[in-house]
């Protein structure tokens, strides 16, 4: 069973996702939030798998209240809803720690779909929509490129990084380096312990901010 947690300060739209949510098979929604503060006190007495957040609430909005979830080191995650154009601050979210964010006008079908992604502990990137955030966010700055985060991996996993930046799935990858997905899910794993990474979201974020890909650059081979 997948636990969710649902924070958002409208009401119509609360119970709106909760209807959705719960008459998928196997997805129990285990509670409600106004706002972030009561957000992030659910999620430290529930412990849900994958908290459904929005990003503009008031007393505590949505970013705080991801900074403050993922602190709490729980296996909980955090998947943004946002009316892109609207909320310019998902990339703060991201590098809170969210594990990705879908727009709130999404069909059912591909919310419950990004659900089960984020709660088996992958990353929703949504490329066309998180890539933009991202290159609009890290064009108006200097990448880091002597970043500490980087200072442990090799070339190859440097490099590896630098794809996942751009896109490539764990099968891109593969055929890209000439080398088994098993062996590429290693150097994923091995890269995100090494930058203390938490998934492929706070990996692509990690490529753009230190330079190892540039805003415009082709996502895939």
């Amino acid at each position: 069973m997948t636990t969710v947690v649902i924070a958002d300060d409208e009401d119509l739209f609360r119970s709106g996702l909760r209807m959705i949510v719960e008459a998928a098979p196997g997805v129990d929604v285990l509670a409600e939030a106004a706002d972030g503060e009561q957000a992030v006190a659910q999620v430290r007495r529930l412990r849900p798998d994958v908290v459904l957040m929005d990003v503009q609430m008031p007393t505590v909005d949505g970013i705080e209240a991801t900074r403050r979830i993922s602190a709490l080191d729980l296996p909980s995650r955090v998947l943004m809803l946002t009316t892109f154009g609207r909320d310019r601050y998902v990339f703060d979210a991201l590098r809170a720690g969210a594990s990705g964010f879908l727009l709130k006008s999404v069909p059912p079908a591909e919310l419950l779909a990004g659900i089960t992604v984020v709660a088996r502990g992958d990353a929703l990137l949504a490329p066309s929509i998180t890539r933009r955030l991202i290159e609009d966010w890290t064009s108006r700055r200097p990448p880091d490129v002597q970043d500490p985060r980087l200072a442990e991996l090799t070339a190859r996993e440097k490099e590896v990084l630098r794809c996942i930046g751009k896109g490539y799935t764990n099968t891109e990858l593969a055929a890209h380096f000439f080398l088994a997905e098993a062996t590429i899910k290693t150097h994923v794993g091995r890269i995100l312990a090494k930058t203390g990474a938490r998934d492929r979201v706070q990996a692509v974020v990690l490529a753009y901010e230190t330079g190892l890909v540039r805003a415009g650059e082709q996502p895939t081979p």
